[in-house]
């Protein structure tokens, strides 16, 4: 496997490899949206068939349900798991205090249900989603349907006092039609280029009339796992501040994701 895996696919695939290792027996664990988070559901599902882990998995979208029960793992909803252990899931971008940009593939409403809804949050990624400042990738701001231009000028205009460097925005298109979630809304794309202040920004987004949800994960994640394209791998905690270090070897015959679309 690893003679087909580029750089980036390496480190995803050896953060998500080593973010497993936090799955216990029983636990009741959040399922992420996204390619990284699509290599830890094939490693989860590869602990489910061949030592016998059981585990309950809540995905956070209708293609990582999907997956999940191809895989083998037992899907059930947030309603019926009422409380997760840990949730793990990628990020669009991370900085040092592991505050996240989410929501490039579209569930960051879901997302932040089932992360929020966990006793730990552990975000796998590879080593270039780490960034000083946030805003470089794009800000998803759920939206219902209904007035969606004119929560987008609120939000354009709500910008100028913000502490950012861009203002535009632009609806996400799926071909010549508009993004849909799968709870039936839209999505801007708020491009700020740096955010100075992201927690007041994500208070202040979710003021707005029409808007659901935003891509700012504050004070959420607990871990991130950080894969490098060498095999090597860092588990930063941000509760106690520790950096463990490791790597993870590749075996030619690992097919393990052979058949994963990305």
């Amino acid at each position: 496997m690893s003679g087909e895996l580029s750089p980036i696919d390496k480190a995803k695939f050896v953060a998500a490899k080593r973010a497993v290792d936090f799955v216990e027996d029983g636990m009741r664990v959040g399922l992420g949206t996204g390619s990284t988070a699509a290599w830890m559901v094939r490693c989860l599902g590869e602990l489910v068939r061949e030592d016998g882990l059981r585990i309950k998995g809540v995905p956070t979208s209708s293609r990582t349900a999907e997956l999940a029960r191809d895989c083998g793992i037992t899907v059930v909803s947030l309603d019926e798991a009422r409380w997760l252990d840990l949730t793990i899931d990628g990020a669009d971008e991370f900085d040092q205090d592991l505050n996240l940009i989410k929501g490039g593939g579209g569930a960051l409403l879901q997302e932040k249900i089932v992360a929020t809804a966990s006793d730990q949050m552990i975000v796998i990624a590879d080593v270039g989603k780490e960034v000083e400042h946030l805003g470089h990738f794009p800000l998803p701001l759920e939206v219902i349907p209904f007035g969606w231009q004119t929560t987008q000028a609120l939000a354009e205009e709500m910008l100028i006092s913000m502490d950012v460097l861009g203002r535009q925005s632009s609806l996400r298109m799926n071909g010549a039609a508009p993004y849909v979630t799968d709870e039936g809304n839209y999505i801007l794309d708020l491009h700020l280029n740096r955010i100075g202040n992201a927690r007041q920004l994500a208070m202040v987004l979710n003021q707005i009339p029409g808007v659901v949800e935003n891509g700012l994960f504050i004070d959420i994640c607990d871990k991130v796992v950080v894969g490098f394209g060498d095999g090597r791998v860092e588990v930063r905690d941000i509760n106690d501040g520790s950096i463990e270090e490791g790597r993870l070897d590749f075996l030619e015959d690992d097919n393990l994701f052979r058949d994963l679309g990305e």
